[in-house]
């Protein structure tokens, strides 16, 4: 009997492509004739390092990384770098600016208050729906750095071009849009990324940096997260998340079978265009509450418009999950409907969503 199929929109772990699934499954008992599994592999060995060396070339290749620029595979997820930003950006008395324009950048403040003076670069007290024009920005020409989240998983809220930085270093946290486009990595001083959206399995975080920022880590600085150490070393200062970055290896060969980031992101801008459409054209009955300009296409959040419409969002989840479509509840923060798109969702899963969408409004007026 053939598995059921369950299509999981899932924020983050988020789904993986099958081919990369198929692949892990294949090579997990017996990685290329070693006879033993990655998971059981020495991070020292000749072998692993091939596939973490492998996984660097690619990222390289598919972001066009200029070559001043560092990557390091690193553990702690994104909100470790909350921390290690400051730890290695922020200069004793010095100030760094902030745009805070969801959860995300707001608790990477939170973090960034423990180590130094953080400047908001935005009004404290607003509504997380958008971005306001960049002529209302209060930012320091002297900052250390501008930081801002590239997508708010929780609000719906995506930049779909770069936060221009005044002069000062740019710091994006890009970990649910990094590989669902081409960047311009130049425009940048640190990127960095949880794997668990577009880029592998949790576990792993991507850092990329530029080398002139390499070297100026507080002298408080924990040595796993001081990008000097990590960088000296490889990536390889402690054990790393071995199967994540193998994942990751796997997930970039598959995007790059694909046709690369071009085409998975014209894939991605047809997958938000048609879920958009559909609530657009529901008549007010499915709403999203983010200014058009800047919807998120890797997290589409909305809510039911009616008087009943937490026990229809209620409705809606229990029954899109018994026809095999998961994590669709929105966050705990905010309820509603969400949404998320990632590379491993695919245009069939969409389209099985937008008619289960159609159906479940025109059973539920």
């Amino acid at each position: 009997m053939a598995p059921k199929r369950i299509i999981n929109f899932s924020p983050g772990p988020a789904k993986l492509p099958r081919e990369v699934l198929l692949k892990a499954q294949e090579e997990l008992l017996d990685y290329n004739g070693t006879g033993i599994s990655v998971l059981e592999m020495s991070h020292r060995s000749p072998t692993f390092e091939s596939i973490i060396k492998s996984a660097e070339t690619s990222l390289r290749e598919l972001l066009n990384i200029p070559s001043n620029y560092r990557v390091l595979f690193l553990q702690s997820g994104g909100v470790g770098q909350f921390a290690g930003v400051p730890l290695n950006l922020l200069p004793a008395g010095g100030q760094a600016d902030y745009l805070v324009t969801g959860s995300w950048s707001k608790k990477a403040v939170s973090e960034a208050n423990k180590f130094g003076k953080v400047n908001l670069v935005l009004p404290k007290d607003r509504q997380f729906t958008g971005v306001p024009e960049q002529s209302t920005w209060k930012t320091n020409p002297e900052a250390a750095y501008l930081y801002y989240c590239a997508n708010e998983t929780i609000e719906g809220v995506e930049f779909h071009s770069v936060a221009e930085s005044t002069g000062v270093p740019l710091v994006c946290d890009m970990s649910s849009t990094i590989l669902s486009r081409p960047i311009d990595v130049s425009k940048f001083g640190v990127i960095f990324a949880g794997a668990q959206k577009n880029a592998g399995c949790a576990g792993l975080t991507i850092v990329i940096i530029r080398d002139d920022l390499i070297g100026r880590a507080a002298a408080t600085c924990p040595s796993v997260l001081d990008y000097k150490v990590l960088n000296d070393n490889s990536s390889l200062y402690n054990t790393p998340s071995c199967y994540s970055i193998y994942i990751t290896k796997l997930v970039l060969d598959w995007i790059k079978d694909q046709g690369g980031l071009a085409a998975i992101n014209a894939r991605n801008q047809q997958k938000s265009d048609r879920l958009y459409k559909m609530i657009d054209q529901s008549g007010g009955y499915y709403r999203n509450p983010v200014d058009v300009a800047w919807r998120s296409r890797m997290n589409v959040v909305f809510r039911i418009a009616s008087e009943r419409g937490t026990e229809l969002e209620a409705k809606f989840i229990k029954e899109a999950k018994e026809q095999g479509m998961i994590e669709l509840k929105g966050h705990r923060s905010v309820g509603g409907i969400r949404i998320s798109l990632y590379n491993g969702v695919t245009l069939d899963d969409v389209d099985t969503l937008i008619n289960f969408m159609e159906d479940f409004q025109k059973n539920n007026q």
